[in-house]
């Protein structure tokens, strides 16, 4: 299993709900960053997150 690092995270109660991690996700991938967006449960946040060792 890859190891992950979280580079950003955005409240899930935002009033529009996953955009704002989805926008800045895209934004990251086009600098070339492997992001993605996940719910973390426990702290009902939206992660973004990058897999350590991907281009």
């Amino acid at each position: 299993m890859s190891e992950r690092e979280i580079l950003d995270s955005f409240p899930a109660g935002h009033p529009r709900g996953s955009w704002p991690a989805e926008e800045k996700a895209a934004a990251l991938r086009e600098q070339g960053e492997s992001a993605t967006v996940v719910m973390d449960l426990d702290t009902d946040r939206f992660l973004i997150v990058s897999e350590a060792g991907a281009a």
